[in-house]
């Protein structure tokens, strides 16, 4: 199979997401140098779920490093009737989630940080509160090791 087949096979498998692009520069001796961060979530909508963070000079190329890192740190996430199996509150530096199970019909009741992340995972229904810190990368982290210390 070649290699840009191989791409497209993989493409489809999962759903990306770019939560946040960030712009970064640094004072050198010759001026400015311009750099790009990125935070991307891989997810399969079947319980696998992953975070990178890609950077680079430019945009595309950090949302392609994020991607890859992603796929690479993918967490197993186990779901019961669409929601997950029991409460949990994780504390990850600044960043304090709490996540709930929520019955049928509920849907995901989450802020913009847990939701992408929830979503990618393939939860249909839960209720979060993210307490603490309003950075998306610290919540998106803290969420990612609530989900992959979920028990069945």
């Amino acid at each position: 199979m070649r290699r840009e087949e191989k791409m497209m096979s993989e493409a489809k498998e999962f759903e990306e997401k770019v939560v946040r692009v960030n712009r970064v520069s640094k004072k050198t001796k010759g001026g400015n140098r311009i750099g790009f961060s990125v935070i991307v979530v891989v997810g399969d909508r079947k319980g696998r779920v992953g975070v990178g963070l890609g950077k680079a000079r430019d945009v595309a190329s950090a949302i392609r490093k994020g991607i890859s890192l992603a796929k690479k740190r993918l967490v197993d996430v186990p779901i019961v009737n669409g929601t997950i199996p029991h409460d949990i509150y994780v504390k990850r530096g600044a960043a304090k989630v709490l996540l709930k199970p929520a019955p049928e019909g509920s849907g995901v009741i989450a802020g913009g940080a847990v939701r992408v992340v929830v979503e990618a995972a393939g939860i249909r229904n839960i209720s979060s509160k993210v307490l603490g810190t309003r950075n998306p990368a610290s919540n998106i982290y803290a969420t990612l090791d609530a989900l992959g210390s979920l028990v069945k």
